[in-house]
């Protein structure tokens, strides 16, 4: 009597602690929950445009991978979302790792001066769908400096003059400002952290170089004031315009 009453107690013990196991197993279960994505975008930034592979991510929370590659014959960077990357040299990238958290459009632009103006500029959208923004038709007639240069109808002296041009953030330096008539050959280096050149207007129209980059070129000047300048948009603007004398 004893005996079976000990084993319907322990079976009762057995039914309970199953139940209470299946129980706790499936209280204690925490609801899956889905990880916002990681989103590659790849930026080109041209002269003077950029273009994103996707204008915008479907999903509040994503992290999105921005690789920003300069396709561009000059200096460009890009900001978005209060991170920015260097100032990138033609055919350098540089990656942006960024999570958005909020709904909304934000801002992208290359805060480069006068670049935004140019049309490098644009609206990203997260949670929001946002249409790509229109090529800009400014860029041929933004590029182009007109300035005069008078010279005489003197024929080309026979000295040869080497003239050393510094190139920074925004001006000119060089080693001299007049030089007699002749051969001149210029000698230019990039000191600044912008792509920059040396075009000396109706004679020669310099190399846009980056920093640390060098050119050098020689040009049969007669007598005559010479206006020098940086063709990059707005540099000319800051500073990087002079004018040459070269006497008989």
């Amino acid at each position: 009597m004893r005996k079976a009453f000990g084993l319907s107690v322990l079976a009762a013990l057995l039914v309970i602690g199953t139940a209470a196991g299946i129980f706790t197993a499936r209280g204690g279960a925490s609801p899956s929950v889905t990880k916002p994505p990681t989103v590659k975008i790849t930026v080109n930034a041209t002269d003077y445009r950029f273009a994103l592979s996707k204008q915008f991510v479907p999903v509040v929370g994503s992290t999105v991978i921005f690789t920003v590659v300069n396709k561009g014959k000059i200096s460009h960077n890009f900001f978005i979302a209060g991170k920015i990357t260097k100032t990138l040299q033609p055919g350098q990238s540089q990656k942006l790792t960024i999570k958005f958290k909020k709904k909304g459009k934000l801002a992208y632009l290359c805060t480069i001066l006068g670049h935004a103006q140019l049309g490098m500029k644009g609206t990203f959208g997260v949670g929001v769908k946002v249409n790509k923004p229109p090529v800009p038709t400014t860029t041929t007639t933004a590029t182009t400096t007109t300035q005069t240069t008078t010279t005489s109808t003197s024929t080309v002296g026979t000295t040869a003059t080497t003239v050393e041009v510094g190139m920074f953030e925004y001006r000119f330096d060089l080693s001299t400002q007049t030089v007699r008539s002749g051969q001149v050959t210029f000698h230019i280096v990039n000191k600044g952290s912008e792509t920059h050149n040396f075009s000396i207007n109706g004679v020669k129209a310099g190399t846009i170089i980056g920093p640390g980059a060098t050119e050098t070129y020689t040009v049969a000047l007669p007598p005559g004031t010479y206006t020098y300048v940086c063709d990059v948009p707005f540099h000319a603007d800051r500073g990087m315009t002079g004018a040459l004398t070269v006497t008989p």
